[in-house]
């Protein structure tokens, strides 16, 4: 069939629908490569125009010339703060909550020590099979240190074992969207019923912050953790960030207690004594010209509304699942398409999905792949377009008619899929 689809109606409805989303448009905030759609913004965002400026002045300033000073002057020792306040706003969290430090994997580790002391007779604890696998492997470490159990239970089956496990239970930890197929978990439920038998609830926000209408406070959600390289476009290794719901911050005792968290971190006491705050949670200095990089790229949210995101998401998911079956592309669709169930990405399953999605890449359409037969999309709502999403339809299935996936070229697999 003929793949242009020129004078398509699809075309038209395209247009529609980015007049009637154009108010989260924010493409001219954002580097992007002449000609191609970036569909992988849930595994690095693209790069905020406003990020450049802002490192070019802590270097060449900042840095450069005020020196130590601009841990005073330019307030660099609130950044991690005042930047989680940021965040914080995005996942529906008030501000004196959220605190921007280490890595996703390190805040991990923390949270889940920390949680673990806070009822010690509880030894057990919950996690999703298919999450991220250093959640995992964090995870099973940590419960090493403590002595606790780690049941891998899939999210759906959640609730009926959380009710099993009682009063055994210490905490659950679950993702708030599949990594691999972009299902949105039920995040209130399963918080809830950890609640209901006095356990803790954990999240993990990296494939959900910045795209979905999250509520942490409104949700009862005790800790989440999440990345700044995704969604939120911080950049390559952007610092992560620790959620702690505000009735816990006097119990959580950071197991990695460096001076940063300490209530008086210029007293150079010998004996630690944690901030009173959601200071508590940082330990060591952070990578300052990275975290500010972040601070700058969370201004392209600036006069967003996080429902209006999420309503541009949920429409470029449809209609991009709308375009495939237009052009009679009959790929598996991993990702549910009722839009509770479906976070902003869309996977599809292909035998040769790491070829396919080098394919794409060369037709300048950039996805990524995840094992074992993901053609993993992620539509960033600020910068990815329904014109954006016609195209890449057409470029998959071209490469599926022009059999692409099939040349070695293709096949040939990179360090980093």
């Amino acid at each position: 069939m003929d793949r242009t689809l020129t004078d398509h109606p699809l075309v038209t409805r395209a247009a529609a629908l980015d007049a009637e989303h154009a108010g989260v448009d924010r493409r001219s905030a954002f580097t992007l490569p002449h000609g191609v759609v970036y569909l992988d913004g849930n595994s690095l965002g693209a790069l905020p125009r406003a990020v450049a400026d802002v490192v070019a002045d802590v270097v060449t300033r900042q840095w450069g010339e005020r020196l130590i000073q601009s841990w005073n002057e330019s307030d660099w020792w609130g950044a991690p703060e005042r930047v989680g306040d940021r965040i914080g706003a995005l996942v529906g969290a008030a501000a004196g909550q959220t605190v921007v430090t280490d890595s996703t994997s390190a805040n991990l580790f923390k949270v889940f020590v920390a949680a673990s002391r806070m009822q010690p007779w509880r030894t057990r604890v919950l996690v999703d099979p298919d999450s991220f696998p250093t959640d995992l492997y964090v995870l099973e470490s940590a419960a090493r240190l403590a002595g606790f159990t780690v049941e891998q239970i899939h999210p759906g089956r959640a609730p009926e074992r959380i009710a099993q496990l009682g009063d055994k239970l210490a905490l659950v930890v679950y993702s708030s969207v599949d990594y691999r197929t972009g299902e949105l978990w039920d995040l209130p439920g399963i918080t809830r019923a950890a609640h209901a038998v006095g356990a803790f609830a954990l999240w993990d926000l990296c494939h959900s912050a910045g795209v979905l209408d999250l509520q942490l406070d409104r949700d009862g959600c005790d800790f989440a953790v999440g990345c700044g390289y995704k969604y939120l476009n911080g950049g390559p290794g952007a610092p992560a960030y620790v959620y702690v719901r505000t009735e816990h911050l006097e119990g959580f005792h950071n197991p990695v207690s460096g001076w940063h968290g300490h209530a008086r971190p210029f007293g150079m006491e010998r004996e630690y004594d944690p901030a009173p705050s959601i200071s508590r949670a940082r330990s060591g200095t952070a990578p300052m010209i990275s975290l500010l990089a972040l601070e700058a790229a969370l201004t392209a949210y600036d006069g967003l509304e996080v429902t209006a995101v999420r309503s541009r998401s949920l429409s470029l998911t449809a209609f991009f699942v709308e375009c495939l079956g237009a052009l009679a592309l009959d790929l598996p669709v991993a990702t549910p398409m009722e839009g509770g169930r479906r976070g902003s990405q869309v996977s599809l399953r292909h035998p040769r999905a790491y070829a396919v999605v080098q394919a794409l890449i060369a037709r300048g359409v950039v996805g990524d792949f995840r094992e074992p037969d993901i053609i993993r999309l992620g539509f960033a709502p600020l910068y990815v377009s329904h014109a954006d999403c016609l195209r890449a339809a057409q470029q998959l299935a071209l490469v599926i008619d022009e059999k692409e996936d099939e040349r070695g070229e293709f096949a040939q697999r990179a360090q980093v899929t």
